[in-house]
């Protein structure tokens, strides 16, 4: 009976790069692994196949010999054999890859004598911007497991001990024949642990830790960003029978602040002013997050958008010694609900004005006119 095409089995075309072959394997042995089809010869078949193909196409210089010479190019040597087994380390990498979780997985966290690392835990915190500018320690109350103090987490009643799992010895792991080669699943008496308790403690019921809050102390360094994350080491779920601590991420965002606008370590504010002020010139003070005030002046003539810098007034600079700056942004406001006394000098001063003025409009106006007129 003749071979399929190799393409056509993974149901990839012949352009297909490293990634959609990997991809197109990936689902193809999920779907056809004999442990997920027991008894079903054909799925076992299917499943050879499949591997076969991809350790072929996966090799550039496999891949080119098939494609120029079809099936031929391993018949009688023509490569040193079929590219069908477990040849190499490829797919032991990717079967490792696929099924780890589906054998029980998680082997990363365990190690010998059940000992297995506790989750990492994230926190929340808001701080307002003069937090972030000057900094702070915040106290926080974080629910969290914590290593019970009954039986100092072994997870058996005091005065007794853990025993070896008579199933797995120890190893947490079991050896099942399944097919034309055996697999390694997790323990389904111990649960990868390598340990049974016979007689469990009766504050934690086993588990060798309880649920708590505890009060911590976190160091808010001044000038931190929006965003940043902290981590503290060891500070999150206690491990299992005796494992390392996981840790605690506090995610840290800052209120949006009621005059100023942040962008790095610079700070950015809107003042309005009075148009008299504008043409007239004159000064006003800003408050700055370092709890003075800064002056500043308005010269004759200031258009709307300009923009002022106080030097060294913005925000620190994370573990630095720099500093950012305070840059005020002019915004003129059009005097409203006018007398009619105000009315009358408005108009006045409109009928004694000319282009010198008002250079920036009556330039506009005048190009304007050329253009359309041209």
């Amino acid at each position: 009976m003749a071979k399929a095409d190799f393409y056509e089995t993974l149901g990839v075309s012949k352009t297909a790069d490293e990634k959609e072959l990997k991809s197109a394997f990936r689902k193809m042995a999920m779907k056809y692994h004999p442990d997920k089809n027991p008894g079903d010869a054909t799925a076992e078949q299917t499943f050879k196949n499949v591997n076969e193909a991809y350790e072929t196409l996966k090799d550039p210089q496999k891949r080119a010999a098939y494609d120029r010479y079809g099936h031929a190019a391993f018949e009688q040597g023509g490569m040193g054999g079929g590219g069908g087994g477990f040849q190499g380390g490829g797919f032991s990498d990717i079967f490792e890859d696929i099924f780890g979780e589906m054998m029980g997985g998680g082997r990363q966290r365990r190690s010998s004598g059940g000992r297995e690392r506790g989750g990492d835990l994230r926190y929340n915190m808001e701080i307002s911007l003069e937090e972030a500018y000057a900094g702070k320690t915040a106290q926080i109350r974080v629910p969290t497991s914590i290593t019970c103090d009954v039986c100092t987490g072994t997870g058996a009643k005091p005065g007794t001990s853990p025993k070896t799992c008579a199933t797995c010895q120890g190893s947490g792991r079991v050896r099942a024949a399944q097919g034309f080669f055996s697999i390694e699943r997790t323990c389904p008496t111990c649960h990868g642990r390598g340990q049974t308790i016979s007689d469990p403690c009766t504050k934690c019921h086993g588990h060798g830790r309880v649920t708590e809050e505890r009060s911590l102390s976190v160091n808010i360094p001044a000038g931190i960003e929006d965003g940043t994350r902290i981590r503290l080491s060891g500070e999150g779920e206690a491990g299992v029978r005796g494992g390392p601590a996981g840790d605690l991420y506090i995610f840290l965002s800052v209120k949006p602040h009621e005059f100023f606008q942040r962008d790095g370590a610079d700070l950015y504010c809107t003042v309005p002013i009075s148009m008299t002020t504008a043409a007239l010139g004159g000064t006003f003070d800003v408050a700055t997050l370092d709890s003075t005030k800064s002056r500043v002046t308005v010269p004759e003539g200031t258009q709307a958008g300009r923009q002022f810098r106080l030097k060294g007034k913005g925000m620190p600079v994370l573990r630095s010694a720099q500093v950012g700056d305070l840059y005020i942004q002019i915004q003129i406001e059009t005097p409203q609900k006018l007398t009619k006394r105000q009315r009358e000098l408005l108009k006045e001063f409109e009928e004694i004005s000319s282009k010198d003025n008002n250079p920036e409009s009556a330039g506009f106006f005048a190009r304007m006119k050329e253009f359309f007129e041209g």
